[in-house]
């Protein structure tokens, strides 16, 4: 057995990871939704992350993680206040007035902010048809479940008004993720060059998770205090069941599932980790249709696989230059050509292939060392 082979995980690890990016993650919108009987949004929120951002704290204490540098903790409390705080509240007080399905289809559609939003690259999200076609169904995907809300015949004017409201304040919240995932994006070569000049280490990428959810769970804190969510919370009125569920949420949702990301992204291709954005969506609409009192409707359905081709398409440019799908279609022209040509020209073929395998490799060693 080589080397390499020793440092790659178990087929069973990778699949358990999978699995639990897949279901949890996308059962959290499920779970946010039945939590809301007992807590009101903002406590739910401040439990959530404070119970989270404590165990992860913690746990990186125990790992022997350093825990603190001033500009690293800085820019992760600001990115938490966005990913953490802004995007979640949003999504919690819009559960209250809409479905968990039409929550989890709108945060699908993330994918349109950023290109919107991502300015560096516009030159080039632009000038693709792929990426421009997914735009405009991403929102042609989102105005569907608009039109269905503001269409609804068993909804009084007040309801609809109200559900809305909602859907504007969670795409709100989908663009603070965007704008707080791009702000830490283009300001990491900054802030690297910061930290070397004040000769600083970087901390781990948990500990940084563990401050944005201290972050998320100290602006929940405040914002339930001054509105008077904590006064009027009642420990005695929650329901059992409940408790599980906000327990679920940040350790499940917030740790575990947040844990098999990161480690994934270690250990395999990030176009295929990022398959759970196709994946989280659809289980929280099952989830929504055997377990919640609202209905999952067809225009719902369509609405979901439109916005999910939508990221696809978006996506097109990043998945066909993958390294798994150049080998694909590398296989099948040697295969063509080996049907096609002559017997005596097999072993050239298979010669010029051989060649172009380890050019590639070639250039991946040297883009590395660079």
């Amino acid at each position: 057995m080589t080397k390499g082979n020793q440092n790659m995980p178990a087929t069973s690890s990778i699949i358990f990871a999978y699995l639990v990016v897949y279901i949890v993650w996308g059962s959290t919108f499920f779970f946010i939704e039945k939590a809301l009987r007992s807590f009101s949004p903002f406590v739910l929120g401040s439990i959530r992350f404070i119970i989270a951002g404590s165990l992860l704290m913690g746990y990186c204490y125990f790992k022997g993680y350093k825990l603190f540098t001033k500009t690293a903790v800085k820019d992760a409390l600001f990115v938490g206040f966005l990913l953490l705080f802004v995007d979640m509240a949003a999504i919690i007080w819009a559960e209250q007035y809409i479905s968990s399905a039409i929550v989890t289809i709108i945060a699908a559609a993330t994918a349109i902010w950023f290109v919107v939003f991502d300015k560096p690259k516009w030159k080039e999200n632009f000038s693709s048809l792929p990426t421009v076609l997914g735009l405009i169904f991403g929102f042609l995907g989102v105005f569907m479940l608009f039109a269905e809300q503001l269409f609804a015949q068993e909804d009084s004017s007040g309801d609809k008004s109200i559900k809305i409201t909602a859907m504007f304040v969670l795409i709100c919240g989908t663009i603070a993720w965007t704008v707080g995932s791009l702000v830490s994006k283009y300001s990491r070569e900054k802030r690297t060059q910061q930290m070397q000049e004040r000769g600083e280490e970087d901390i781990h990428v948990m500990v940084k998770t563990a401050w944005q959810m201290v972050c998320a769970g100290i602006a929940f804190t405040v914002v339930a205090s001054v509105n008077g969510e904590y006064a009027r919370f009642q420990i005695r009125d929650v329901l059992p069941e409940d408790w599980g569920g906000i327990i679920y949420l940040a350790t499940m949702g917030s740790i575990l599932a947040f844990g098999s990301y990161i480690w994934l992204l270690q250990h395999r291709p990030a176009t295929e980790v990022s398959t759970h954005a196709y994946i989280n969506p659809i289980v929280a609409l099952v989830l929504a249709h055997y377990f919640t009192d609202h209905q999952v409707t067809s225009l719902q359905i369509i609405g979901l696989v439109v916005v999910l081709g939508s990221v696809l398409l978006m996506n097109w440019n990043l998945y066909k230059n993958n390294k798994k799908v150049k080998v694909y279609k590398r296989a099948k022209r040697i295969k063509k050509l080996r049907e096609l040509a002559p017997h005596s020209s097999i072993p050239r073929i298979m010669a010029l292939s051989n060649f172009n395998q380890r050019h590639e490799k070639q250039k991946e060693t040297v883009n590395k060392e660079n």
